[in-house]
């Protein structure tokens, strides 16, 4: 049996390092490493690639492994792709929790994750679907 959940997860940007790719002339596409600090539903820290195009207007994509705990006491890594066309408002922003990317409790995860914003600022909201651990 499977178990669907929704998690709320905020987040600070704590580093962002720019990145050079090997082949790639003019500033068109950019690679950044950044590093995230999760502090409400999900307590703990990610590291992100992130490739976008386009400057600020134009759009990304990303791999985030996110490595933390959730107020339940639940703990693991899991990863997620997401992106957006434009920005993460604009109706084009996905994401998905790449299903056999999990560890510990957060193994065979899956589901949808979108990044919004609020008068506090960026979280990632979670559909998740996993295993029903329950007795």
């Amino acid at each position: 049996m499977s178990t669907n959940e929704k998690i709320t997860a905020r987040f600070t940007i704590a580093g962002w390092e720019e990145k050079p790719l090997d082949g790639i002339e003019g500033d068109w596409v950019a690679a950044v490493v950044m590093r995230k600090q999760y502090v409400e539903g999900i307590i703990g820290e990610a590291v992100g690639h992130f490739v976008s195009s386009g400057g600020m207007e134009g759009g990304y994509m990303a791999a985030e492994r996110i490595t933390g705990t959730l107020d339940d006491g639940r703990s693991g890594s899991l990863t997620v792709h997401h992106g957006a066309i434009r920005d993460t408002s604009d109706g084009s922003a996905f994401g998905y929790i790449i299903p056999v990317g999990g560890t510990g409790d957060f193994a065979g995860w899956s589901g949808s994750a979108r990044i919004t914003h609020d008068d506090q600022g960026p979280m990632f909201t979670f559909e998740i679907t996993h295993p029903d651990v329950s007795g």
